[in-house]
């Protein structure tokens, strides 16, 4: 957990903002014994999980795709190619969605805008791609992240978390 207490009393604002304006259909979903906290999302969201990251086409239309999230300071961030139709959706239009469904007994879903991330100037987040990485794939991995990929945070305007107990 790389949350400091000022980033899980944000988190915690922004979840109860997201459920106050929330629609009767989700929230008979998401009914408050099932809500996560703050504290407990930023437990269960530690190393890499996969994310679906939605981006607008040029046209309007949605586009989905696996990504690798890293939950860092209370919010979801992402790498990927300068070079990809991902990227080049969030030069033009930053909106994106993003649903991390490991199983149907826990979600999280964010919605917001993708702001770039200098990950060789932020040390904090760097050191944290390092200690997710590194066992996986090995010290090159330092090498790689030099060599072009570029991440983003996703700024919540929304987020939803749910964990239901199987029954």
């Amino acid at each position: 957990m790389h949350e400091s207490p000022g980033d899980i009393a944000a988190l915690q604002e922004l979840l109860d903002r997201s459920y106050s304006g929330a629609g009767p259909h989700l929230l008979s979903i998401h009914t408050p014994e099932r809500r996560l906290t703050a504290e407990q999302l930023a437990e269960r969201l530690t190393g890499m999980v996969l994310l679906t990251l939605a981006t607008v086409s040029a046209d309007g239309r949605p586009l989905t795709g696996p990504v690798d999230g890293i939950f860092y300071r209370g919010a979801f961030h992402f790498g990927s190619s300068p070079d990809s139709v991902r990227l080049r959706h969030i030069r033009a239009r930053p909106q994106v969605s993003a649903t991390h469904l490991p199983r149907e007994e826990f979600a999280v879903t964010v919605h917001g805008r993708a702001m770039a991330v200098d990950h060789r100037a932020d040390e904090g987040f760097r050191a944290t791609l390092l200690e997710v990485y590194v066992p996986r794939y090995g010290t090159e991995f330092e090498e790689f992240i030099d060599s072009g990929p570029v991440y983003a945070r996703i700024d919540a305007e929304r987020m939803f978390a749910i964990a239901i107990s199987p029954s």
